[in-house]
């Protein structure tokens, strides 16, 4: 598959008075060879909606979701892989960090982990189907079309989210490898973990634990795939008890062992890490901290 796909990426930051909100707006232009859909795995992220011209993805989550023929393919925050397949096509893709989220959806993100819906249809995102159906024009146009992205996001913030100082909080800390338990998460963020925990589930989609083991397994699998000569094991974070947990745990994250996983082609996937790297920013956006993806 891989002579057969060609991926360019290009990232855009949103304008400062949406840092906080999105990991990037970001474009993507695959070509396959006539027929032909190229094939990969979403690994666990923050939420995400795509729109889409051209040959329109497939997705399909282990909790049983899927979306296919769609113009426009929402997914929720995610703890597992998400299998999907495109043809040749152009993709605008907006990352909604946990802050975005809350600001732009305003559905506790727990009733959408995991899923992959049709944005068209799932009333959760009915209230961006003006944007779905003014991103493309007749002819492609890249920077009208960012144009259009940006300038709705713009108009249509709402009004402030109640404990925004607290979902930034609990975001940077997470993105820092040094706090690695629950216990370490309350005292950085001084609340209760009562709080925490209904803060994580509305605002992240997932309990602190399960986040904190997200965040170490993406971790790991970002440092394999931008360097497998370092093997599985020098890949592994360092907060890794033991190899033995790594792999039950990358099966519950990928659906897959390390080796099968690795064998595998990733043409988009690997694209997209590999270009993001080039800025100087995280590897994959579960690693974006709050406010600037390069930070």
């Amino acid at each position: 598959m891989t002579e057969e796909c060609r991926v360019d990426v290009r990232f855009y930051e949103p304008p400062p008075e949406l840092r906080r909100y999105f990991t990037t707006f970001y474009f993507t232009d695959i070509t396959v060879s006539d027929g032909a859909r190229a094939q990969d795995h979403l690994h666990p992220e923050w939420a995400n909606l795509r729109f889409c011209s051209g040959g329109l993805p497939e997705a399909h989550s282990p909790n049983g979701t899927s979306v296919a023929g769609s113009s426009f393919a929402a997914t929720g925050p995610s703890s597992r892989a998400v299998r999907f397949s495109v043809g040749t096509a152009r993709i605008w893709g907006v990352g909604l960090l946990p802050l975005g989220w809350a600001r732009y959806v305003r559905v506790p993100a727990h009733h959408l982990a995991d899923v992959v819906a049709d944005g068209h249809g799932h009333p959760a995102f009915a209230g961006f189907a003006s944007l779905a159906g003014a991103v493309f024009a007749d002819e492609p146009d890249e920077s009208g079309e960012l144009a259009r992205i940006t300038e709705w996001f713009l108009d249509n913030r709402g009004e402030p989210v109640p404990g925004e100082a607290l979902i930034l909080a609990i975001h940077k800390a997470l993105v820092d490898p040094d706090v690695a338990t629950v216990a370490e998460l309350v005292e950085r963020v001084d609340v209760s973990q009562r709080t925490l925990e209904r803060m994580c589930r509305r605002a992240f989609g997932f309990s602190p634990k399960l986040l904190l083991r997200r965040q170490r397994f993406m971790r790991s699998l970002s440092q394999y795939l931008l360097d497998p000569s370092l093997k599985w094991i020098g890949a592994m974070d360092c907060a890794y008890h033991d190899q033995a947990q790594f792999v039950r745990e990358f099966k519950q994250f990928m659906g897959m062992g390390p080796g099968a996983y690795g064998a595998m082609e990733h043409p988009i996937i690997g694209a997209v890490m590999r270009r993001r790297v080039s800025l100087s920013w995280a590897a994959v956006q579960a690693l974006d901290p709050p406010d600037d993806p390069r930070a």
